[in-house]
């Protein structure tokens, strides 16, 4: 009679540093962290031998934990290790995922979002990791890829069930992430520089694993760690696990937490924004990335402008607006001057390069190239936030039928530390977004219109706010309809035929119509 085939063979002996028990549940497992002592264990045959300690965890309050589960393609799994790093920008986690067949994978954080990867073996040999940059193409494994970040890193701690002994904690080594059209991740590091690790993942949500077993700390309107801001002494409340800089809400001051709450805090002083339309800590019930609605929690809020080539144009001002889901991720809402949209990063890239790219059957032209730059900021953030941080974009909008869709490519960084992360979105109408949110619509369908009393003194200011935005209209019609109408109809309204005719009419250079950007910002570092 035909028998069940056994799973994987557990087994169990003594930490020789304090005797308490450690587990291995799979038999291809070749380290395991002591959880009482955290010393670092290597298995040899039937005995451990201890080769190290394990430092303290980064203090993080993710849905992940030990013991967590799911399914991948019919696949179940459990998460028993975890391995922590860090970089300049902050600290990510991987998590050994063992399936059921025996299989091993790393379930791992990447820009706000998941990837599920396995190891494989590097076939042919390793690029020129001197002349890797971050959005150049490169071929690994006979296949063509594009470059989505180099990250110089450190592992900072180790827990529970791992198939290899960890790398030493003192030696920082490179990690390189690869991306490529079918939206797969390929990770490249030399922690063994004789032998190059090669892994090859792809996006997933912790939704779509239908993950069990997860910690119920991790929302943000639970219990989160406290720190004393180092501007003003106000408890700064933490509570999503990869929060790297958080606003201090008494001072307004950007406070620096990737290093750890037990490490010095750097923070910088920014003069008082706009406040946001959508309060903090506000949920909407919103569709996002072909889900179907759900609740997404405000938890940052970033103003940013424009910087034009010429110091004398006009600066385009947007805002975006950090949601949190806690099996999806994070995406942005993005409020600016040609309405509103949602962004959320994606894996792989876009075919082709230049004028015209292709996502998911979607072809996409290019709108233009512009520098954003922070100039204010409220709430938690997965990236560090720095004064006046600056980043490099370029938009994209769908053609035909898909012109409510966008792409967005932004680029970060330079020398040993680089990263071009893609963001696809689409554009929302502004009613839906205020009904999502249950906030009073201001007037205006992108940024804050004038406000308008209502008592009968202001009627004179009414008047004149009216008129002023019928002249304006009119003035807008008129350039287009003496000028530009030929370039409108034949290229399109957002074509840069026609953008460059608008501004050569209003006497002024670099200034864009749309206002900012479709996409959100990067993290600082790949997910390996």
């Amino acid at each position: 009679m035909a028998t069940e085939p056994a799973g994987p063979r557990a087994y169990r002996a003594a930490c020789p540093n304090c005797g308490a028990p450690v587990d291995f549940r799979s038999a291809a497992s070749a380290s395991a962290v002591c959880s009482f002592c955290r010393s670092t264990l290597l298995r040899d045959g039937d005995a451990l031998r201890r080769i190290g300690v394990s430092a303290e965890l980064f203090d993080d309050h993710s849905p992940l934990q030990l013991g967590a589960g799911g399914t991948l393609q019919g696949n179940a799994f459990t998460l028993i290790g975890r391995l922590q790093y860090r970089s300049a920008d902050g600290t990510w986690n991987e998590w050994h995922a063992l399936f059921d067949n025996g299989r091993s994978g790393w379930l791992s954080e990447d820009n706000g979002r998941y990837v599920m990867a396995f190891d494989a073996e590097l076939e042919g040999p390793a690029p020129d990791w001197a002349g890797l940059r971050a959005g150049a193409p490169v071929t690994v494994a006979s296949q063509a890829w594009t470059v989505g970040s180099v990250t110089q890193a450190t592992l900072l701690a180790a827990q529970g069930e791992l198939p290899a002994a960890p790398p030493g904690s003192d030696r920082a080594f490179t990690v390189v992430d690869l991306r490529n059209p079918q939206g797969e991740v390929g990770t490249l590091d030399d922690r063994d520089p004789a032998a190059p690790g090669w892994s090859i993942g792809r996006a997933v949500s912790l939704g779509e694993l239908a993950m069990h077993g997860l910690a119920e700390t991790a929302e943000k309107t639970l219990r989160g760690r406290s720190v004393a801001c180092p501007s003003c002494g106000n408890a700064l409340e933490l509570r999503l696990d990869s929060t790297q800089s958080v606003a201090c809400p008494q001072c307004k001051a950007v406070v620096d937490v990737s290093q750890g709450v037990g490490a010095e805090l750097s923070h910088y002083a920014q003069a008082q924004g706009r406040e946001p339309q959508i309060p903090l800590g506000r949920t909407g019930l919103i569709a996002i990335a072909g889900k179907p609605a759900m609740a997404w929690q405000v938890v940052g809020y970033v103003e940013r402008c424009e910087i034009p080539d010429d110091p004398d144009d006009e600066r385009s001002v947007w805002r975006e607006y950090l949601l949190y889901h806690r099996t999806e991720g994070f995406a942005f809402l993005v409020d600016a001057e040609d309405g509103w949209s949602w962004a959320a990063p994606i894996t792989g890239v876009p075919e082709g390069s230049g004028e015209r790219v292709r996502h998911q059957g979607v072809t996409y032209r290019k709108l233009y190239d512009y520098t954003g730059q922070v100039s204010y900021v409220l709430g938690e953030f997965y990236w560090r936030v720095e004064r006046e941080q600056r980043t490099a974009n370029t938009d994209y909008q769908g053609t035909g039928s898909d012109s409510d869709k966008r792409l967005n490519c932004e680029r970060t960084g330079s020398g040993a530390s680089q990263e071009v992360v893609w963001s696809a979105g689409e554009a929302l109408s502004a009613a839906l977004v205020f009904k999502a949110f249950g906030v009073a619509p201001p007037g205006g369908s992108g940024l804050d219109a004038a406000p308008v009393a209502s008592n009968a003194a202001s009627l004179l200011a009414k008047l004149f706010f009216w008129g002023f935005v019928i002249a304006v209209l009119l003035m807008l019609a008129r350039c287009g309809d003496d000028d530009c109408d030929d370039l409108r109809a034949r290229y399109g309204q957002a074509s840069q035929q026609y953008q460059d005719c608008l501004r050569a009419n209003r006497g002024g250079g670099g200034w864009r119509t749309g206002g900012g950007s479709f996409g959100g910002f990067s993290s600082g570092g790949g997910h390996k």
